[in-house]
């Protein structure tokens, strides 16, 4: 579990003007809420980038305002697209030796025995739900697809994960699997269809005549 510290400002006024204010200093307006009353604060734009851009949303991150800490989690946030920025952002306060639900990305390694000979090696599920202690959040789940086949698949039932980690989602998902290509494109039996419905057509047309 990757944890990292990021400084905290208490932010008092609330309204547009000063979160405008802010923004224009570099600084992003952003509030802590969870068990505890929700804390409006700000951080710095700079320093959140360079701290969460490699991270997750499973990356604990420890606020530290005057002189106490929070440990949070990175709930949301919105952006100005026009000027590329993050104009304020939620963070989820953990508490401690209590169980939190969280998302945790997946990530496939491996090459597959089924690729190699020519199979085509589909993903399903890009992030699993998790319950755990705070301090048990793993950053990322591994799948080792290495030895999956064509025609086998890897679900979550068959996960190695920690024993304090409890995976939420249905065992029988798959997660990722190994398929073979058709034979024939999806596009070309539509087209095949299509023509034998003009041939169709055409005798139709022919016996009309005749008649």
């Amino acid at each position: 579990m990757e944890q990292k510290t990021l400084t905290g400002y208490e932010r008092k006024e609330l309204k547009k003007g000063p979160s405008r204010r802010l923004r224009k200093e570099g600084k992003i307006p952003a509030i802590i809420y969870g068990h505890e009353t929700p804390k409006p604060i700000s951080v710095d734009r700079k320093e959140f980038h360079s701290k969460f851009k490699n991270s997750s949303a499973s990356t604990i991150l420890t606020i530290k305002v005057g002189k106490k800490d929070y440990e949070v989690l990175v709930k949301g946030f919105q952006e100005d697209y026009i000027k590329e920025i993050i104009t304020h952002i939620d963070f989820f306060e953990l508490e401690r030796g209590k169980l939190l639900k969280t998302k945790i990305p997946v990530h496939v390694e491996g090459s597959a025995v089924g690729v190699r000979e020519g199979g085509l090696l589909e993903q399903r599920i890009h992030e699993l739900e998790v319950e755990c202690l705070p301090k048990d959040i793993p950053e990322v789940i591994i799948v080792d697809v290495s030895e999956l086949e064509i025609g086998e698949s890897i679900h979550v039932q068959d996960l190695n994960v920690a024993e304090e980690v409890k995976v939420l989602n249905l065992p029988d998902q798959t997660i990722v699997s190994v398929t073979s290509f058709k034979e024939v494109p999806v596009e070309e039996e539509a087209e095949e269809e299509e023509i034998e419905g003009e041939e169709g057509a055409a005798e139709d047309s022919g016996e009309e005549e005749e008649a």
